[in-house]
């Protein structure tokens, strides 16, 4: 079975999507129907905006959903049992399964970017990378900060021993401290606008979920494995409780490859810029086949 995923924030590059503009034509419409929907040139920024351009909330998010939807179009006979995508990445997936329609899903992916940046402007906080330690030590360690003031959480379960943590800036510190003394061989403080997947989230939650009380979500043609629990999902209503929940819960990549591993898939397909998700696949599941897509 074919496993096709999406990846999220961080994978932006310069030039992202140029070719697949200049050579396919559908891709091409979507990418121009991205711009009108936004009200600026996205494919402008994409194509030859700076680093500092890209790493913009506002506009990274976007334009990781549009090149990933892009590429997914335009592979000929790409059809997906299942899939998933990490963080933002997941409303690419829900796109390939048919739960949501594109233009719908880059107007809440807009309205999610501008959530979440308000959101790190009220309760700013950052993020690290946590090398080497076992899940339930980085948890505990997490919880223990988090009791004595000052939040800090785990964020991303990307895959074993490679666990990103979340929280204000001074829980971060406290906990990147903890972690190496505790035998991390890393904690690496990320290049990020905020506390993604954290309780600071809070109130880009209940604007994303304004936003998604008023579109249309449709049953999935395939499942669609999301973060918060790692689980298939093809009804809309479950869908749209887990995408909102998804802003202040942790995203369970390792568990979720885990889990489309159990139910059969054999090859993983990567739509979007980079190949991150390809490698954290070969360290969750080394069993499976990876590829991008042409």
């Amino acid at each position: 079975m074919k496993a096709v995923v999406f990846p999220g924030q961080g994978s932006q590059f310069t030039g992202m999507g140029r070719e697949l503009f200049e050579q396919n034509a559908e891709a091409k419409r979507l990418m121009l129907q991205a711009n009108e929907i936004l009200g600026f040139s996205l494919t402008d920024i994409m194509f030859a905006g700076s680093d500092e351009d890209l790493r913009r909330t506002d506009v990274t998010q976007p334009a990781i959903f549009v090149h990933s939807v892009a590429q997914f179009v335009a592979t000929p006979g790409l059809q997906p049992d299942m899939v998933a995508g990490h963080s933002l990445g997941e409303f690419s997936a829900l796109v390939a399964a048919g739960v949501l329609q594109f233009e719908d899903a880059l107007q809440l992916v807009a309205r999610r970017a501008q959530a979440m940046q308000a959101a790190c402007e009220e309760q700013p906080g950052t993020m690290a990378a946590i090398l080497g330690l076992d899940d339930a030590a980085v948890e505990r360690i997490c919880q223990e900060i988090t009791q004595g003031g000052n939040v800090v959480v785990a964020a991303n379960y990307n895959c074993p021993g490679q666990l990103v943590i979340s929280g204000s800036k001074l829980g971060i510190e406290q906990a990147c401290e903890a972690l190496k003394a505790a035998g991390a061989k890393r904690a690496l403080p990320l290049p990020v606008g905020g506390a993604f997947h954290s309780p600071l989230m809070q109130s880009a939650e209940a604007a994303l979920a304004e936003a998604i009380g008023r579109t249309t979500f449709s049953a999935g043609r395939c499942a669609v494995y999301q973060n918060v629990d790692a689980a298939p999902h093809t009804n809309p209503d479950e869908i749209r409780q887990n995408l909102i929940s998804q802003l202040t819960a942790p995203v369970r990549w390792t568990q979720s490859v885990q889990r489309m591993t159990q139910d059969g898939a054999a090859e993983f397909v990567e739509c979007g810029p980079g190949k991150v998700l390809q490698g954290l696949v070969k360290k969750i599941s080394p069993q499976a086949a990876t590829a991008s897509a042409q």
